[in-house]
């Protein structure tokens, strides 16, 4: 049976370190950024009431501060400018890092209002954008293009209203104005349909990017965790492939694509030697359909998959958490200690201490004792995660509710989710500041992550009381939004569109109000309990 040699002191030493700042240094954040954010996505036929999904775990030092920027209003063709650096700023107006890349063209006309987030995500004609970062092959970046993803997916927000909208804007944005990011997946939705869009640069001194788009079938779902994905493009089938112009003439003047094979986007296009896939793509496709016995060591997965049954939004908000507990990759299963159940009878158990998301010092550090104890996986929930969300979108509803949100702030293993509505106006003062960059009460992460962080302190013992009050949560939002529904959808019919807004505004504010007031509660019960085991 496998067992750890780690005596309870050590363990005690160990949890002593994570209370430390609670959180990871930056050095264990460049550690883990390599390879950060996941995003799932479902058709309309694919889910159990009709819903589009499309979701984002940001995962990183990523900026918490979030505000809904509202619309504006263009009474003449003018110019905005387009900037780099807002990824990592400590509050909207923090100009540090923050530079101006130049400005493109804007039309006449008035935008909408969108959810401005580090990955700028949701806008009020539910229009939702996810991302994930592939990188791609490095050559092919070019700093002197005007645009990061992030630019892109707020200029999209602010003008479209489909996916397919956004797709075609982004396209031409990039040939005009050149694209500087590296490799990026966003998945676009709208209320009727969801697309993986990928998209890379030319290569220096040359303006403009390669981009192909596949939708993913209504009756599919997909995945994108920081690898191309995307396959053979059918150019003839415009329904479910878009892509730039020059995507297969890049590929063969740059030698990734030899002009006689079949043409492959994430074989010319990701880094050297990368499969189109790793864990998590594998264990969500392999979730959701375990009759296709899917293999994790095949050299490619299908793009999307048909789940064996449909999967609700509360389905997707779990496989969020998902720390692959009772699988071979689960990291925790070899932590185990003697429990003495009476003078001839103990059995192993896990450790109290074992939890999914230590640090790779401490896991090093445990691994020191027997190289075999940990082996690191990367998790869907991990604790460098800045926020996260789940979006539903509903074409049978009005767009003030029926593009929501589900977001949570740090850890999707142990963080509450909340609702923001596409009618959502404000949010609370707490969520103008970014809390990566030191402790700040003033900042909504810490009233979570305080406690997130102490919870793992002993997980297997604490993890009862955290798992109870997300469950809360979530029972309280589902069974009580079809009573805001309904009352937005006859605001909406009477023509009172700013007394809808103020619903789902109100509601938003109150139960992300309540979460933060509980999380500092726990944070604060964690203290005194651990505060006497010292």
């Amino acid at each position: 049976m496998p067992q750890i040699l780690v005596m309870k002191k050590i363990f005690l030493f160990i949890s002593a370190v994570i209370i430390v700042f609670f959180a990871f240094s930056q050095e264990e954040l460049d550690y883990y950024e390599y390879e950060s954010c996941t995003s799932i996505m479902v058709g309309k036929k694919a889910s159990t009431d009709g819903s589009v999904i499309t979701s984002h775990s940001c995962d990183g030092g990523y900026r918490t501060w979030m505000r809904i920027e509202l619309s504006v209003e263009y009474k003449n063709d003018t110019t905005i400018s387009i900037y780099k650096g807002v990824l990592k700023t400590e509050t909207p107006t923090d100009g540090r890092g923050v530079s101006k890349t130049g400005e493109i063209f804007q039309p006449a006309m008035k935008t909408y209002a969108f959810l401005n987030t580090a990955y700028p995500c949701l806008n009020e004609k539910q229009l939702a954008i996810g991302e994930t970062t592939f990188s791609g092959r490095p050559e092919m970046r070019n700093p002197d293009g005007l645009f990061y993803i992030e630019e892109l997916q707020k200029i999209v927000l602010q003008r479209c209203k489909t996916a397919r909208e956004a797709i075609k804007l982004i396209g031409e944005l990039v040939k005009e104005y050149g694209y500087a990011d590296g490799g990026e997946c966003l998945t676009i939705a709208d209320k009727n349909e969801v697309w993986q869009l990928e998209i890379l640069g030319e290569g220096k001194e040359r303006v403009g990017g390669v981009w192909a788009a596949q939708r993913i079938p209504d009756d599919h779902v997909g995945i994108s965790a920081n690898y191309s994905r995307i396959g053979v493009i059918d150019f003839n089938n415009k329904d479910f492939f878009m892509a730039s112009d020059n995507v297969k003439e890049v590929a063969k003047e740059l030698g990734y694509w030899d002009g006689i094979e079949e043409f492959k986007f994430y074989k010319a296009y990701n880094k050297e030697g990368y499969r189109p896939f790793a864990i998590r793509d594998y264990y969500i496709l392999n979730s959701v359909a375990p009759s296709l016995q899917l293999k994790f060591d095949a050299e490619e997965l299908p793009f999307s998959v048909q789940p064996d049954k449909k999967v609700s939004v509360r389905d997707v908000i779990a496989l969020y958490r998902e720390t692959y507990e009772g699988t071979e990759w689960d990291m925790t299963q070899n932590l185990l200690v003697e429990k003495v159940i009476n003078d001839s009878i103990s059995e192993m158990v896990k450790s109290g201490y074992a939890n999914p998301w230590m640090t790779s010092d401490m896991i090093k550090m445990i691994n020191s004792v027997d190289s075999r104890n940990i082996t690191f996986q990367r998790t869907v929930a991990v604790a460098w995660c800045s926020y996260s969300f789940i979006v539903q979108l509903r074409d049978w509803l009005p767009d003030e509710v029926g593009g929501v949100a589900w977001f949570s702030l740090d850890n999707p293993g142990e963080s509450p989710r909340f609702p923001i509505f596409c009618g959502t106006q404000q949010l609370p003062d707490l969520f103008n500041a970014c809390g990566q960059y030191r402790f700040r009460t003033d900042a909504a992460l810490w009233w979570y992550r305080r406690a997130n962080r102490l919870a793992t302190v002993k997980w297997q013992t604490i993890r009862k009381t955290i798992e109870e009050n997300v469950r809360y949560f979530e029972d309280k939002a589902f069974e009580e939004l079809p009573f805001l529904e309904q009352n937005v959808q006859q605001a909406v019919q009477k023509g009172e569109h700013k007394n809808a807004t103020k619903l789902t505004t109100d509601y938003s504010n109150d139960f992300i109000r309540a979460t933060l007031q509980k999380w500092w509660e726990l944070g604060d019960m964690l203290w005194a309990v651990f505060g006497k085991s010292f």
